[in-house]
This record gives C-alpha cells, sequence and structure tokens, in this order.
C-alpha cells in the first residue's frame, strides 16, 4: 500500500489529518505538486485527472478522491468513528460534511485557483471574476456555520468528524486565498481553536 501525498495541498491534508485521529501509519511517496509532479505519467496512469491524493493497495487497485480515501480507511478500522455512529449520526456527519464541502471549502478554493497567480497554469482558464465572486460566499457561509454552533460542540454534533476536517483544512486554506475571517464569529472561533488545537492538525 502506498499513499502518495501532496504535501500541504488540502485534499492531501485532508487525508492525513483523517489517518492522524484514526492512528494509522501508511507509506507515503511525496509529489512536488509545485513542480507539477502530479501532472506526471506516474500520478497520470494511476489517476488520469492528475489529482492527489492517491492510495494504490497491494493488489494495484487504486483510489482516489479524499473522502473515498477516508472512508475506505473507515471500513477497516472503524474506530474512532469519525463518519458517525448508526444512521441518524451518519446522516448528520454525510449532511454537514456535504455543507462545509460546497458551501466552504469549494467557495475557498475557488477564490485561489482563480485569483492567485501562481495557479495561473493549473487553473485553465484562470477566471479572476469567478475567484472573487467566491469570497463573500465563504463568509455567509461562515455566518450560517457560526449559528449552528451555537448547540453544537463540533460540526456534526458532540463528536469531532471528517466534516470537521473539511472545516478545518476549508479555514487553514483561507490565508493563502486572502480571505480574513470575520470578526465576531464566536462559535466558529471556538470551534477552530479546539479543532486546530488537536494534534492530527499538524499532519
Amino acid at each position: 500500500m502506498k499513499l502518495f501525498d501532496g504535501g500541504r495541498a488540502p485534499n492531501p491534508r485532508r487525508v492525513r489529518v483523517f489517518l492522524a485521529e484514526k492512528g494509522l501509519e501508511v507509506p507515503m511517496e511525496a509529489v512536488d505538486m509545485g513542480q507539477l509532479a502530479h501532472r506526471s505519467e506516474e500520478i497520470a496512469r494511476r489517476n488520469p485527472l492528475k489529482r492527489l491524493p492517491v492510495l494504490e493497495l497491494d493488489d494495484g487497485t487504486v483510489l482516489t478522491e479524499s473522502i473515498a480515501i477516508c472512508r475506505y480507511f473507515e471500513e477497516l478500522h472503524p474506530e474512532p468513528a469519525l463518519f458517525g455512529t448508526g444512521a441518524l449520526d451518519r446522516a448528520r456527519v454525510e449532511m454537514w460534511n456535504r455543507r462545509l464541502e460546497l458551501g466552504f471549502y469549494a467557495a475557498v478554493a475557488a477564490a485561489f485557483r482563480h485569483t492567485h497567480p501562481a495557479m495561473a497554469a493549473w487553473e485553465v482558464p484562470q477566471i479572476a471574476a469567478w475567484g472573487e465572486a467566491n469570497r463573500p460566499k465563504t463568509l455567509e457561509f461562515l455566518e450560517v456555520f457560526d449559528a449552528h454552533l451555537v448547540d453544537n460542540r463540533f460540526a456534526a454534533g458532540d463528536d469531532f468528524s471528517v466534516a470537521d476536517i473539511t472545516g478545518l483544512i476549508a479555514c487553514d486554506f483561507m490565508k493563502p486565498a486572502k480571505i480574513a475571517m470575520p470578526e465576531g464569529l464566536d462559535n466558529v472561533a471556538r470551534w477552530y481553536s479546539e479543532v486546530s488545537s488537536r494534534p492530527s492538525a499538524a499532519a
């Protein structure tokens, strides 16, 4: 088994944080995304989308997409449960991970990919207006998330889950995307302080 890892890029980091929460160590091969090594033949023959992370199993089976890889490890190592336990809890985790992914994570990514000069060779065409349009979307979602966190310790309730990992990565991605965290979101600040202090956040 080998995990082709992309360093500080958000999606590879999601998997590393997840594995750290599980206490799992997986052999990793570093791929220098700054040098566009994720577009190499070595990666392309495993993932035609030329994106990371990529998990190659012992039998040659390849899994891509960060959440799919996390689900694979959840099935193999169900404790601690990071996708929820029981029908309702799992549905809540799925709901909030989806909300955080589409409403927050994707908007931050669009702002970064379509406005940062270093991404011009990656995002073709790079559409600055689309990047700028996503900045206020992130702030609108954070207001919704702040209200939700009034009565919830974590994204999906009382327990830390993969949804919190998605939210953590999106929050940290705001800095390179040049999106400032708004003042007054006290519940988001409390939540972020807790999730970013977990040892796994350093993965």
